[in-house]
């Protein structure tokens, strides 16, 4: 559990060079340094008046990705059909969903989709504990950061799926200037997160019952438009904007962000391939039955495609480029 058994599982050749690769994620390439020391977090990233519910997506190997997931973020099977899996941690909210679509063609590398579904586990003890577990089962990372409002590490699934698995820092830590909060990329404190773990600390098997999607990251044509529309659409408050460096972040109740942006890849994208792989919908959910009818509304007012989920409990509607965004209430 060595600094450099990590690297050699991101592939890089020193911590910079991990950090830049994160950077490159987020899309903070002048990361500002600030090494906080860790606090215990306070999960309210699914406390606030909208947060993500689900991510379903398209695959062409439904049992190799459904046993990734199992393996490699310790979920489990809640559902399965020969047409779908529906995924979760053991005794906790189904997070992920999986459809089958065995003879679908992957989509262009600049189409507007996913760019990654980050996962949020409730502490960093267990971010330590699930870093020791993909280092013991040699699962290949792409990288690590540490954002001041979070420390995060970067994978794809065996589709090509960007995957982030994060754990919040003290949102009481977190910095706000003039609505924005304070977000960049510095190298992860490795030995700091290892040594959380001893004997006394046992080993990753499973997910944490309260791990959650934190955040969806999607990449889009245009990131001006995209923000305009979940503003307005979804009600989020912008966190970030970096347009003139093709990114944005989006939140609501002022977590660091419930949503990002990026056109750094697709820029220019046209409307996506509803039958390709990759991000087949994304939820966004809320206790409120009056922010739900708000959101219906406001899809209504933008001219946006709006039909009925047949649950009655929330509806289904699609961002400029195509990808089925539902609302839904919990």
């Amino acid at each position: 559990m060595t600094r450099r058994r990590l690297l050699e599982l991101v592939g890089a050749s020193s911590l910079a060079v991990a950090a830049d690769r994160a950077a490159r994620a987020e899309g903070f390439p002048n990361a500002e340094a600030m090494r906080a020391q860790a606090a215990s977090p306070i999960l309210f990233a699914h406390r606030t008046p909208i947060r993500i519910g689900q991510a379903a997506l398209k695959v062409r190997d439904l049992q190799k990705m459904s046993a990734f997931y199992q393996h490699m973020l310790g979920l489990a099977e809640q559902e399965r059909t020969p047409e779908r899996a529906v995924l979760g941690a053991p005794g906790g909210a189904p997070i992920l969903v999986l459809e089958a679509a065995p003879q679908a063609a992957f989509a262009a590398p600049d189409a507007a989709g996913l760019f990654h579904t980050a996962f949020l586990l409730p502490s960093r003890l267990d971010l330590a504990r699930w870093l020791a577990h993909v280092v013991t089962e040699e699962i290949q990372l792409t990288g690590f950061g540490d954002h001041n409002v979070s420390e995060a590490v970067y994978l794809d699934d065996p589709e090509g799926n960007g995957i982030e698995v994060y754990a919040d820092r003290d949102p009481a830590g977190w910095v706000w200037t003039n609505g924005q909060v304070r977000m960049g990329t510095d190298p992860v404190d490795f030995e700091g997160l290892i040594g959380l773990l001893n004997d006394a600390v046992p080993i990753y098997t499973q997910a944490p019952r309260d791990l959650r999607i934190g955040h969806m990251h999607l990449k889009v044509g245009e990131v001006a438009r995209a923000a305009e529309f979940y503003q307005k659409t979804a009600g989020l408050d912008p966190t970030q904007m970096m347009v003139f460096r093709g990114a944005a972040f989006l939140s609501s109740g002022r977590y660091h962000h419930h949503l990002g942006l990026n056109s750094w890849r697709s820029q220019g994208a046209g409307p996506r391939d509803p039958a390709a792989l990759g991000l087949s919908w994304t939820s966004f959910e809320t206790q409120d039955a009056a922010i739900l009818a708000a959101r219906e509304a406001a899809a209504l007012a933008a001219g946006a495609q709006v039909e009925k989920l047949a649950s009655g409990e929330g509806f289904e509607t699609l961002d400029p480029w195509g990808t089925r965004v539902r609302f839904l209430k919990v």
